[in-house]
């Protein structure tokens, strides 16, 4: 099982103590674990939070600020300790590490997705440990991932990564929350989420972090749709890593059932890095032919239109119930849709003949979950 390329993600509330101090010990040990992996062969890039837990504390804060540029500072003057940890830790086995700052305007343009992707397989392939993090002194809301579980995803599809684990503070997904009820179960395998894998997971669990078990299915769908495996494991396990990487230990698979594969690049980098300017709904029908027919999405299947967007821009596909079907480029404006939405193309025509034959998102520009 030598010779993959492993993204390991590593949340806020993994990394720190219950003092709120960066935890050298784990450090230390999730180094060691790295350097483990590196010297039978694997390539590892640790996405990895914490930047603005460890500069709260280290600038003296004891609740998380609320304003952003409290907030950006305290990321700014702990990316720099946290950082300078892991260089420390990995040199001691050897490692050389690389600094990846990135925000989603970095990625959302083609040619920065792919300057992206370069940089990675060059860091790779110098045998350097690249380390991520989303750029928070400067990100802004336009532009934010909003939580490192999806950061890390798209940095696995980026990649093409052999295998993503999320390194959390739980197990897996439970059926129900395993603090409140005692008989919930580790759901060992998801090969689909639904609305059902959708409605288990949780809310956030930690005040240093900004994501819970809701972030990480998310990221776990886009998985899916990639065709990459993900775990979800308790990162201070003993060994978790290597466990993970090798399939053991207590942990949650996401991986399909092996009959849709990878989808193309430039899906992936829509779905996945692309701004969502804001959403339509279709009926059950329309979802169905999306989800199983391989189908475009026509106006006569939109039941609403949500958000200001234009042609050209990426929107959100949502099923009646409201769980995310896809994501693509739509064809419409949001005002054109209002007003054909709900219409077949040979109605359409009789008004707008230029869009006799033009679907709201065509298949080959849509991301379907």
């Amino acid at each position: 099982m030598s010779g993959r390329l492993i993204v390991f993600k590593v949340g806020s509330s993994t990394l720190v103590d219950e003092t709120g101090e960066l935890d050298l010990g784990f450090v230390a040990s999730m180094c060691s674990q790295i350097a483990e992996l590196r010297r039978r062969g694997d390539r590892v890039v640790l996405v990895s939070s914490g930047a603005a837990a460890v500069g709260r504390s280290l600038l003296g804060f004891d609740a998380r600020p609320s304003d952003i540029p409290t907030l950006q500072a305290c990321a700014a003057a702990g990316q720099a300790k946290l950082i300078e940890r892991y260089a420390e830790v990995l040199a001691d086995d050897g490692l050389s590490c690389a600094q990846v700052l990135l925000t989603r305007g970095d990625v959302v343009d083609r040619t920065g997705y792919l300057n992206a992707r370069n940089t990675f397989e060059r860091l790779l392939e110098l045998g350097v440990v690249p380390i991520v993090n989303e750029n928070d002194t400067v990100s802004v809301r336009e532009f934010s991932f909003g939580d490192n579980d999806m950061l890390g995803a798209i940095v696995a599809s980026l990649i093409d990564a052999d295998l993503y684990v999320i390194l959390s503070d739980i197990d897996g997904l439970y059926t129900a929350n395993p603090d409140s009820d005692p008989s919930a179960s580790l759901i060992e395998r998801v090969e689909r989420v639904d609305a059902r894998i959708a409605q288990m997971a949780g809310g956030t669990g930690s005040s240093y972090g900004t994501g819970g078990m809701a972030t990480k299915v998310r990221a776990g769908r886009a998985m899916i749709a990639a065709g990459i495996p993900m775990a979800i494991c308790r990162g201070r396990a003993p060994r978790a890593l290597v466990d993970a990487a090798d399939g053991r230990g207590r942990h949650t698979l996401f991986e399909g059932d092996g009959t849709g594969g990878h989808e193309q690049a430039r899906k992936l980098w829509i779905g996945l890095a692309g701004l969502s300017r804001g959403s339509v709904t279709v009926d059950a029908g329309a979802a169905r032919a999306l989800e199983l027919e391989g189908a475009s999405l026509l106006p006569v299947g939109v039941t609403a239109v949500e958000g200001e967007f234009g042609e050209g821009d990426t929107v959100s596909v949502l099923a009646p119930d409201g769980h995310l079907v896809g994501r693509g480029i739509t064809r419409y404006s949001s005002e054109d849709l209002w007003r054909v939405h709900g219409l077949r193309l040979d109605v359409i025509a009789r008004f707008l003949p230029d869009r006799a034959d033009c679907p709201v998102v065509h298949r080959d520009e849509m991301l379907v979950f």
